[in-house]
């Protein structure tokens, strides 16, 4: 009985830390942030019903999308690749192919009309002293400006198809943040190679180092800072702090460079789910073994105990 009470004594105190005095520290030291259920309350909604046709003209005429966006669902590519698009815009703009499943009906009407508000970096991008966002708002072709916003923000939901977790964080995430557990740069995944620079290969590779350090300088230059490697970075700072992160950068930190994503609950659940499978691939095997280790542990601990009464009930 003494080794039982000794046991119970060690689980209550272990209990006390892990579940009272660690998230009680975690507390002090990282204010509580309550999530907004990325409703985007700030932003105006339209009243507009959409027409994805005249929306498709607009897109690819007077709303002059495609005069810095790609938009590989009708297979129009970039003016500029991704290296040149940064030194003029500070970050390679999108693919719009999926904006329409990515980002929120009311956050994607607002960005066309007023990007630095729709992405909360007005205290950045000031117009009143000068300082303009790199992304021109959309003034209207000449018709009713709602109307026309509504007609794009319905054209690209009408080509927009379901998105993997991997797409999903190359498109919101990606194009500022490398994630190089799983071989991403803002620019692109790592080609593969082999260890031999005198290949043909690694010349290419070197080559692409040198386009993404390009990139990253000007990267620099736009945010204030490279942008962190998002690697470990949900598993660091939790599922939570990255969702509020994510949907008001200036909730976690105030003055942040760092843009509103402008994602949808079901998008951002897809790029949660590839944080933490770039986090932690071994996971799901870890979870699958894991009754297994635990019923081991309980077994040879009752064989344990079982084999020290026998052994030692003289003693007593």
């Amino acid at each position: 009985m003494k080794e039982l009470k000794v046991l119970a004594v060690v689980v209550f105190f272990t209990g006390i830390i892990y579940w009272g005095v660690e998230p009680f520290a975690h507390s002090q030291m990282h204010a509580h942030v309550d999530s907004k259920d990325f409703a985007y309350a700030d932003l105006n909604a339209s009243t507009k019903k959409g027409d994805a046709s005249k929306g498709k003209e607009l897109v690819m005429g007077a709303g002059a999308c495609l005069g810095c966006h790609s938009l590989s669902a009708e297979n129009m590519p970039a003016p500029m690749d991704a290296v040149a698009s940064a030194a003029a815009y500070g970050v390679n703009p999108p693919d719009l192919s999926a904006a329409g499943a990515l980002y929120d009906e009311k956050f994607l009407s607002n960005l066309i009309v007023n990007p630095a508000h729709a992405l909360a970096v007005e205290h950045k991008f000031d117009a009143a002293a000068g300082k303009m966002h790199p992304m021109v708002g959309f003034y209207g072709a000449g018709g009713d400006k709602d109307q026309e916003v509504a007609d794009m923000v319905a054209y690209f939901k009408s080509i927009a198809k379901d998105i993997t977790p991997k797409v999903a964080y190359e498109n919101a995430c990606g194009r500022c943040h490398e994630m190089r557990y799983v071989k991403w740069t803002q620019i692109g995944s790592i080609p593969k190679t082999k260890e031999n620079i005198s290949t043909h290969k690694d010349i290419e590779l070197m080559k692409f180092n040198q386009s993404v350090a390009t990139y990253q300088e000007a990267l620099v230059k736009y945010m204030g800072k490279l942008p962190p490697d998002l690697s470990m970075m949900i598993r660091a700072r939790s599922s939570h702090f990255i969702e509020t992160f994510v949907e008001d950068p200036q909730s976690q930190l105030p003055g942040t460079a760092m843009p509103r994503v402008g994602l949808t609950k079901e998008a951002f659940h897809k790029v949660e789910e590839y944080m933490m499978e770039a986090g932690d691939p071994s996971k799901p095997k870890r979870e699958a073994i894991g009754p297994w280790v635990i019923g081991f542990f309980v077994i040879f601990t009752i064989l344990a105990y079982l084999w020290k009464q026998s052994h030692w009930r003289d003693l007593h």
